[in-house]
């Protein structure tokens, strides 16, 4: 049996209810928030190991919970799946680049969602074959710690944003094509495309501030990751 926690946020309790018992029967442990202040109460309190999240919601809606969990240095990392009605591609890729690891489109069946809980709390750690540290120039992932540094400064990467730093790192030097890094970093998360790809680079550059010329863009081919020094 699992003994890891499930934070669900949604304002429809029915549907809230319906996820709780399908990821109970699999063991794992659930909280419902049916609003989004209250889930990130309940997050600071309780350091889930994954969030499902409503975006739709009155009040604090669920884009602003993710900005929020994302930049608390103590939740930041915590995976997070989407679950909302809203299909279209310029929707699902907002949600990433806010910070989502998943996006599942309203309705689902219970068996894909809790097959993408799992994807997602497996990739959140390192694996026991993983090198447990790459350092490249002043870059350093900690794959135990699920932690990435610049000069020391933790930069607060998504669980989806850290396996793309992870899957370039690992190869300094080579060109991936976007589908290489979507079939090597991003294959079980959903709706991913190559401009899901892109926005999760963006993302990364962004956080990494002064390090962002690690990962360079080779035009019309995809991404390399170098070292600066």
């Amino acid at each position: 049996m699992n003994s890891q926690t499930i934070l669900v946020i949604d304002d429809q309790r029915d549907l809230a209810e319906a996820v709780e018992r399908a990821l109970s029967i699999e063991g794992f442990d659930v909280i419902i928030a049916t609003d989004g202040k209250t889930g990130l109460s309940i997050a600071r309190e309780h350091a889930p190991n994954l969030v499902i999240l409503d975006i739709t919601m009155p009040g604090i809606d669920g884009l602003e919970v993710c900005r929020r969990l994302r930049a608390d240095p103590r939740q930041g990392r915590i995976p997070i799946l989407v679950l909302s009605a809203r299909a279209s591609e310029a929707d699902r890729v907002v949600g990433l680049e806010t910070g989502a690891d998943d996006y599942v489109i309203k309705p689902f069946g219970a068996r894909e969602l809790v097959a993408r809980v799992k994807a997602l709390l497996r990739r959140a750690g390192a694996g026991p074959e993983s090198k447990p540290i790459i350092e490249i120039g002043r870059l350093k992932i900690d794959l135990h710690q699920h932690r990435v540094t610049f000069d020391k400064q933790e930069v607060p990467l998504t669980a989806a944003e850290f396996r793309v730093v992870e899957f370039l790192a690992r190869e300094p030097g080579r060109v991936f094509s976007r589908d290489e890094v979507i079939e090597g970093a991003l294959h079980s998360d959903a709706a991913v495309t190559e401009r899901t790809v892109d926005a999760h680079i963006a993302g990364i550059r962004k956080k990494l501030g002064a390090g962002a010329d690690h990962i360079e863009t080779v035009r019309a081919v995809g991404y390399r990751f170098r070292n600066l020094d």
